[in-house]
């Protein structure tokens, strides 16, 4: 048995059987069958490569297989995927990949070996792009199914993605193609603990494009970093830093002092906020709901001026700890769909649904109009969502803000981003992208209350 393949078998098939977080399950495997250096790489780039094309693999499979995908035994179906990668987006050659598939099929799938080495060598006879030609709609008559197939994403995101950037299918397929890529890791130096130059130098990496605070990893693994372990770094989406880095540098008058993140798990932004309200005098409380990741962020905000509170946001006025008209700068993190970070997460883009938007944009709108009441008048507040879907940015946050019964004014949120950062739109909010800045797909919009 080719031990990498099987490592990445084993993560694929966690995924797909028990719902598991491929960015959770294939680290704990590479440690329990000791792979490391080349062997480590190979079984990552097969789990999260064939997990991002999962949708365009199953569509040659049901081809080649002569039956839908859904009627191919599970552990069978999940080596035909591996093997289907391999043939098509990486440079092991045709009859490596075909071989050790069917060895692998021999020890999940007995009597399948067969069925699978005749599908693979179907499959092989044609190249990516010529299996696209063959199965995807035609991109004149319908422009949305033909990049969903190429591109291997749900219809219904490929429509969201093109409504969010005005239409343009040429920008639309650029961000699919980002999408696809495996995105460098990101850490954050904490602003008065760590240099984000000297943490480049030490740990191999490169000062961020953007973030004062973001280096960029060549690979490895990040948690083995000494300076994570010390609280003096952790890691962080630049677009994240970025959006948090936002409310805290926006102009405010008056008092500076009470800093409120209301959706805090697991704690990256709090551990940013924390560290900037340290060097401003002013103390961040920390809210989430979840005992759990409450217990993160209790983790994430060590040493800093930072008190986590476990409560529901929406509770601003009747939990102690969160009294009304009191904070001057509030962070609203919501809960969202996390489009913006598919790149990151490729097994979400398949368990996400257009129905999953309502209970969510209630929420939002709930957690924004806490927000509202909890800042004070003329203090800030943040709402952040990773995500560009319109519904959860723009939508939401007009009508939290007209709900909220609470005069409140927009802040044009471009000139809280770095100076020269390109692509930022007309305003007054922010929607980073992938394909654009190297980030999230995050969003940004600042209101000032009234």
């Amino acid at each position: 048995m080719d031990l990498p393949r099987y490592v990445a078998y084993q993560a694929v098939a966690a995924v797909h059987r028990d719902d598991a977080y491929a960015n959770l399950v294939l680290p704990a495997l590479l440690r329990e069958e000791g792979l490391t250096g080349r062997d480590a790489a190979f079984a990552t780039e097969l789990t999260y490569g064939t997990l991002r094309h999962l949708g365009t693999l199953d569509a040659i499979l049901t081809d080649a297989a002569g039956r839908d995908v859904a009627r191919i035994d599970p552990p069978v179906r999940d080596a035909l995927r591996l093997g289907a990668y391999q043939l098509l987006h990486t440079r092991v050659p045709a009859h490596a990949a075909v071989s050790s598939t069917v060895d692998l099929v021999r020890t999940v799938g007995m009597g399948a070996t067969g069925f699978a080495n005749a599908v693979l060598r179907e499959i092989a006879g044609r190249d990516s792009d010529a299996w696209v030609a063959k199965l995807a709609p035609a991109s004149e008559t319908d422009p949305i199914g033909h990049l969903a197939l190429a591109y291997s994403h749900p219809q219904w995101i490929v429509r969201a993605f093109a409504e969010a950037l005005d239409g343009d299918l040429g920008e639309t397929t650029r961000l699919l193609i980002e999408d696809n890529e495996r995105p460098a890791v990101h850490l954050c130096a904490r602003p008065g603990l760590a240099d984000a130059v000297e943490l480049a130098d030490q740990v191999g990496g490169t000062p961020g494009a953007f973030s004062p605070y973001a280096v960029y990893l060549p690979g490895g693994a990040p948690g083995e970093l000494a300076v994570l372990a010390e609280g003096r770094a952790h890691v962080q989406d630049e677009g994240s830093q970025l959006v948090a880095e936002a409310l805290a540098v926006a102009p405010l008058d008056g008092p500076d002092e009470h800093w409120l993140d209301l959706c805090a798990g697991p704690g990256g932004k709090a551990g940013l906020l924390g560290a900037l309200a340290a060097q401003r005098g002013a103390r961040l409380t920390a809210v989430e709901v979840s005992e759990h990741r409450a217990r993160l962020v209790s983790l994430a905000t060590r040493g800093l001026p930072v008190t986590v509170l476990q409560a529901d946001g929406r509770t601003v006025g009747a939990e102690p700890g969160l009294p009304e008209g009191h904070f001057d700068r509030v962070l609203v993190d919501a809960p969202c769909t996390g489009l913006g970070s598919l790149r990151r997460r490729p097994e979400a883009r398949w368990r996400k649904q257009p129905s999953d938007l309502p209970p969510l944009t209630r929420l939002q709108r709930e957690l924004l109009v806490a927000a509202l009441r909890a800042v004070r008048p003329g203090g800030l507040v943040a709402y952040v969502v990773c995500s560009p879907h319109v519904v959860e940015t723009h939508v939401t946050v007009t009508e939290a803000a007209r709900r909220a019964g609470i005069p409140a004014d927009f802040v044009d949120a471009r000139p809280l981003l770095p100076a020269g950062m390109p692509g930022l739109g007309d305003g007054p909010s922010v929607q980073l992208w992938p394909h654009r800045h190297g980030t999230d797909a995050m969003f940004l919009a600042v209101l000032r209350r009234g």
